[in-house]
């Protein structure tokens, strides 16, 4: 949701306003947290992970929308993965969308003179 309350992301099955008409598709890149340990048959650490990098995500995607001039996204693929550093013994999830831009339709018929 924007400031005024108005929702602007669209997830996988949820369709975007009727008028609005498609901008671009574009790839919106975000990481979780990073924790102690290792993700693989973690379940919590899972979830707490994939949690936060779904806040990320939304962050990136209003970030997005705003620079690139659109009013909505469209998410359209995702792809998570799980990252580790052996060294720090620390362990992530990396997320890689994809997602159609969209701006509101405008109505451009009362914006020309009439002959």
């Amino acid at each position: 949701m924007d400031d005024h309350g108005r929702k602007t992301i669209y997830w996988h099955h949820e369709l975007p306003p009727l008028g609005a008409e498609a901008i671009g598709d574009h790839t919106v890149e975000a990481t979780s947290r990073h924790v102690l340990g290792t993700l693989a048959h973690r379940d919590e650490l899972w979830t707490q992970c994939y949690e936060d990098l779904m806040i990320q995500v939304r962050m990136r995607l209003d970030q997005e929308i705003m620079r690139l001039g659109g009013d909505y996204a469209h998410l359209l693929s995702e792809s998570v993965d799980s990252k580790h550093d052996p060294v720090s013994g620390e362990a992530w999830l990396h997320g890689r969308l994809t997602y159609m831009l969209y701006g509101e339709a405008r109505n451009t018929r009362n914006s020309h003179k009439l002959s």
